[in-house]
């Protein structure tokens, strides 16, 4: 299997926040490998398929139909990228959290996170994503601030 360069990784990445910020999600879930895994801390279970991907995806955009995401902070390695986001949004939409509906508040918020992709065959076959969600739910008052 040939290496990928490390330009073509950030091609890739490229590619997934521009699906992000065009509220794409089948310009992003066809990033994604037949078999991968997809580990995010508030989601009970790893998602493992495509339509679990799109769900995802679009459970945010339900959320946050304005949201603009722009990368803070990059890392290229061999098979890989990490990356530090930062989003804005306005919760005009209802959000599930904790398997609860929860309606909008009309807020607007200024989120941060992180991923990591990790690359096979020009797929992601991992990522890993951590949205800091303490830091979103004290924004949209669930939370009082720190």
């Amino acid at each position: 299997m040939s290496k990928v360069s490390k330009e073509e990784l950030e091609r890739l990445d490229d590619q997934g926040m521009a699906a992000w910020n065009d509220h794409d999600a089948e310009a992003f879930v066809s990033l994604f490998a037949d078999d991968f895994v997809w580990n995010d801390w508030t989601v009970p279970e790893p998602i493992r398929d495509k339509e679990g991907a799109r769900q995802y995806f679009n459970g945010w955009m339900t959320a946050f139909p304005d949201m603009q995401a722009k990368i803070m902070n990059r890392v290229v390695g061999d098979d890989a990228v990490a990356s530090e986001i930062e989003f804005t949004g306005t919760n005009t939409g209802p959000m599930v959290m904790g398997g609860n509906q929860v309606p909008p508040t009309n807020k607007t918020v200024t989120g941060r996170g992180s991923y990591i992709a990790r690359f096979r065959g020009g797929k992601v076959v991992e990522f890993s994503s951590h949205p800091d969600v303490a830091g979103m739910m004290m924004q949209l008052g669930f939370m009082p601030q720190m």
